[in-house]
């Protein structure tokens, strides 16, 4: 099993940053791809960057690329995601995301690819 807790969302200004970060805990074998996504109020969940834990390799959704990053710390047993020059288009909730055998095509990060999520962290950007 896996636990993820999201933490670091906040009220920012449009331009601002925010790092978040995924504590995850329990089977690392099952932690193979962690992902961000996010929701906003009568909208699909969209995949918003993902990495592979074992090598590093990274996804974004074209709306973020070039402003967000994704990253790892593995002795932490955390991802991040630092999001820079934010807009309010980027209000919404963040989940963190992790699973085991996901294959992502053509830079699509599917949420039903995921079985293990957190309970989101609210951005909000003015």
């Amino acid at each position: 099993d896996v636990q993820l807790v999201e933490s670091g969302g906040a009220s920012v200004q449009a331009g601002g940053s925010l790092r978040l970060s995924c504590a995850a805990s329990g089977d690392t074998y099952s932690r193979a791809c962690m992902a961000w996504f996010r929701q906003a109020p009568g909208k699909e969940r969209e995949g918003v960057a993902a990495i592979y834990t074992n090598d590093g390799t990274t996804y974004y959704a074209d709306s973020v690329k070039g402003r967000f990053t994704i990253s790892q710390d593995n002795a932490k047993n955390t991802v991040y995601l630092q999001m820079n020059s934010l807009k309010p288009e980027d209000t919404a909730m963040y989940y963190c995301a992790a699973d085991t055998a996901v294959l992502i095509f053509g830079g699509t990060i599917k949420a039903a690819d995921f079985g293990y999520w957190g309970q989101g962290t609210q951005v909000t950007v003015s």
